[in-house]
């Protein structure tokens, strides 16, 4: 058995689903509309690669502060009904029903808060997960965050520690990706696959011989 390990956002769903959920937020009257312009510039920091990750958790979480786990969580279900299933590339789902055929393991690891990640892996039908943690206290969340942020070479150490916990290895491991922040995850993995490449990814996985995948298809 070996790992296959994906990326969330752009890779497994067309879009990046921190971004959606906060649509969602203001959409519903549960945080403010002004949100979405400076969210939108921290966005494209990201895409850039220039993007400080706890900057954009202790903006976005903001929309969180105060609020109870439980009744967040009653709010992403419904979310990854309405704005989640639609945009779920087809293609993903192959590719992730291909991998437990052979008896892979699969690992989702996505820079996006635990909130929001458990729940789609859940919808995808994957049991293993990695993401940013959020703090709560008494059952409401602080708007803060906990540990390693996995993102950009977090990614990697968040991996090898639950690697050294599971009890897994990295030997014949695949890994998919769409963006230049998760190079270091692909470094790690064996076989790297990039998913609907930006520029520079494109242009490294060419110099390194790594697998380009163009996914549009919704099921």
């Amino acid at each position: 058995m070996a790992l296959a390990i994906f990326d969330l956002d752009d890779t497994l769903i067309n879009g990046d689903s921190a971004s959606l959920f906060l649509q969602f937020l203001v959409n519903k009257g549960l945080a403010d509309a002004s949100m979405l312009a400076k969210e939108a510039e921290l966005m494209r920091a990201y895409h850039q690669g220039l993007l400080q990750m706890e900057d954009y958790m202790s903006f976005t979480l903001q929309a969180l502060k105060g609020r109870s786990v439980d009744g967040v969580g009653q709010w992403v279900a419904v979310f990854i009904e309405q704005m989640i299933a639609p945009v779920v590339f087809a293609e993903a789902r192959q590719v992730i029903e291909k991998h437990r055929a052979r008896g892979d393991r699969v690992l989702i690891i996505s820079a996006t808060g635990e909130h929001i990640v458990g729940p789609v892996a859940r919808f995808l039908g994957v049991a293993d997960y990695l993401a940013i943690a959020l703090e709560s206290k008494a059952g409401l969340y602080t708007g803060q965050t906990r540990g390693v942020l996995t993102y950009q070479q977090g990614k990697v150490l968040r991996l090898h520690d639950w690697l050294q916990k599971e009890g897994e290895v990295l030997a014949g491991s695949s890994g998919y990706s769409d963006s230049r922040n998760d190079v270091p995850l692909l470094l790690a993995v064996e076989n790297a696959c990039v998913v609907n490449p930006d520029s520079v990814l494109c242009d490294l996985a060419a110099q390194k011989g790594w697998k380009i995948l163009r996914w549009c298809n919704f099921m």
